[in-house]
């Protein structure tokens, strides 16, 4: 059997279990609340919520942007372990001072850590607003690069059995269906197994090309022989970039609307801790892993060009499928891991927006059809997003993530700015996130992408909280609520 046909079979398979899973999430569910539907009724244990944090963080991304990039880069792209593991020390200024308020408070959306904190003040209205705008963009960013990658390695693993077209459609109806169905306990419960299989799968494919090259020095010396620019020192300019890179993702990545939810959707602050403690080695066994298979493509694919370079994971398990029956299986066990990574983040990203728009963006009190709203715009952005994916195949999934993070990253100050320092008021941080955006909007348009190898997002980020502070100065800190 060849890793085509055993990849639709599996796909087959694999699909048919997610519909069992969303069936046995939907029975589960206690009502048919927004707490219930977006926060699995806040009942998230240590071992799905770590996996759950893990196979979202870890997407179509990570599985093939960050290959893709390491082809395309060389030996300088080891900063993306460093910027993955800042992530996490960034979620220790947000997680333990927003969790205990959002329990007694009962947050669902980011938008109602935002209505608490300033209250009735003057601009916490367009600065919710603002949030909530830059938080779908981004969510809706994420979603299409999730979408693409799931019909790029759908299209690649199967030979062209499942066209990419068809990847596309099938598997986005497939996330929408169970996302619907189940909500947060469907993606949770899905997550988890998810997570496994991204784990073992990337094992084993690490250790087949390392043994295939004959060990890490060996890929160094074939990769220096190839492409010799791969394997040299990085300049200023570069190093400067693996700062601005470190802050960027380190601190955008924690205002993920899909991360602060699992936040509040823990069972306990023990049950959080614990989980961020298991995601502090994760950065090691998956973003090291990704970077070494995006070097030990060099040697193997030449001539990749600039998008196709994200093509280096599918191509890789062609190759390895070729080498005989047990590894066969294998590349067939990595491809649903990359599969179901790639399925996991998109659902939950789905998931957020939906909460997002329903409860942050269309409406300014809670009601009980907020659940069903939000799944109705899930589905509408959902549609959008797979057409776009159909259509705009030619871009990058780490220039994606680049875009995303330079909008999303001005959001920052109005949840790590606010929860340690009350003076910070909300109209001077609508003021400081506006102009911010129009520091990042303005680099993108003019091709300014980045000054001096900092990303204009993070120099919009300065300006950001430089305008919120001293918008802020010499007003009393407000009462406590």
């Amino acid at each position: 059997m060849t890793l085509g046909a055993l990849g639709v079979v599996g796909l087959g398979v694999y699909l048919a279990l997610l519909v069992v899973i969303a069936v046995a999430a939907r029975l589960a569910r206690r009502d048919a609340s927004a707490g219930d539907h977006f926060l699995a009724s806040r009942e998230l244990g240590v071992f799905v919520l770590f996996l759950t944090l893990y196979a979202t963080a870890y997407s179509g991304n990570s599985l093939l942007g960050y290959p893709g990039e390491a082809y395309r880069r060389g030996f300088s792209w080891v900063m993306s372990v460093g910027f993955m593991m800042s992530i996490m020390v960034c979620f220790h200024l947000l997680a333990p001072k927003l969790r205990p308020v959002a329990i007694a408070r009962g947050f669902v959306t980011p938008g109602d850590w935002v209505r608490h904190r300033f209250g009735s003040e003057r601009g916490e209205g367009p600065l919710r607003l603002g949030v909530a705008v830059l938080m779908m963009i981004a969510l809706a960013n994420f979603l299409f690069a999730q979408l693409k990658a799931m019909g790029v390695l759908t299209a690649q693993v199967t030979g062209g059995l499942i066209p990419y077209e068809a990847g596309v459609i099938v598997l986005a109806a497939m996330i929408l269906f169970y996302e619907t169905i189940g909500g947060m306990r469907a993606v949770a419960w899905t997550d988890a197994a998810q997570g496994i299989l991204m784990v073992v799968g990337l094992g084993a494919l690490l250790a087949w090309l390392l043994g295939d090259a004959g060990g890490l020095a060996a890929l160094t010396r074939d990769v220096a022989t190839i492409r010799p620019e791969a394997v040299r020192v990085p300049d200023v300019t570069e190093r400067m970039n693996w700062a601005s890179t470190v802050v960027l993702l380190g601190v955008a990545s924690v205002v993920y609307p899909q991360a602060i939810q699992r936040i509040y959707a823990a069972r306990s602050g023990v049950a959080l801790r614990r989980a961020f403690a298991l995601m502090t080695f994760m950065p090691i066994t998956t973003t090291l892993v990704v970077l070494l298979i995006g070097l030990a493509a060099i040697p193997r694919f030449e001539s990749l060009g600039v998008v196709e370079a994200d093509r280096v994971m599918p191509l890789l398990l062609g190759a390895w499928a070729e080498a005989g029956s047990l590894e066969l299986f294998a590349a067939a066990v990595v491809f649903f891991g990359a599969l179901a990574a790639i399925m996991s983040t998109a659902d939950s990203v789905l998931l957020s927006l939906g909460s997002i728009a329903a409860e942050d963006f269309a409406r300014r009190h809670r009601t009980d059809s907020d659940a069903a709203l939000g799944k109705r715009i899930a589905a509408g952005v959902m549609v959008a997003m797979a057409i776009l994916a159909l259509l705009a195949r030619d871009v990058t999934l780490w220039g994606l993530i680049e875009l995303k993070m330079e909008l999303l990253i001005q959001c920052a100050p109005a949840f790590l700015l606010a929860l340690h320092w009350r003076r910070l008021r909300a109209d001077a941080a609508f003021a400081g996130l506006a102009v911010g955006c129009v520091v990042a909007v303005a680099g993108v348009v003019l091709g300014a992408k980045r000054l001096g190898g900092v990303h204009i997002g993070v120099i919009g980020l300065v300006v950001n909280l430089g305008i919120a502070w001293l918008g802020s100065l010499g007003r009393p800190a407000p009462r406590d609520s």
